[in-house]
């Protein structure tokens, strides 16, 4: 389960990059809701909000280390299914902007919420979506 979700999570982002690089990179946005949702091609060269910028070869040292405790973690820690499921998704997501770094420099960004500072890719969604889950699944163990 654990595998197919992290193969399902590269497959999505890789597969939506490549339909935004293809599409939407030779005119830039694509307005979804006006005023409120765009599809917007950007090449992020850092870190979340376009921090650290040009830091690649960092970027990727910190995606191999922390991939490398996820996997771990799946693979060895005992626990539910669900928690490995959130770490799955946040693997997936690592590895999918991970490709982009080593492959291309930067990652591609895509997702434009007008009201949000920074625009943003599924990879990025699968990592958030896991961390909040997993955030969730810690504090409940917690408290039985």
């Amino acid at each position: 389960m654990e595998l197919i979700t992290v193969i399902l999570a590269i497959l999505i982002d890789q597969i939506s990059k490549y339909f935004v690089v293809r599409y939407l990179k030779p005119i830039g946005t694509f307005p979804i809701i006006d005023n409120v949702f765009n599809f917007t091609y950007v090449e992020n060269k850092g870190a979340a909000f376009g921090i650290l910028q040009n830091k690649t070869l960092l970027f990727i040292i910190i995606t191999i280390i922390v991939g490398t405790i996820l996997v771990y973690s799946i693979i060895k820690v005992p626990s539910s299914t669900f928690y490995k499921f959130t770490l799955s998704m946040i693997l997936g997501g690592a590895i999918g902007n991970l490709i982009d770094r080593v492959r291309l420099g930067y990652v591609v960004d895509f997702i434009d919420f007008k009201f949000f500072p920074a625009v943003f890719n599924l990879a990025d969604s699968m990592i958030v979506v896991g961390a909040i889950l997993l955030c969730y699944t810690l504090i409940l163990k917690r408290e039985n």
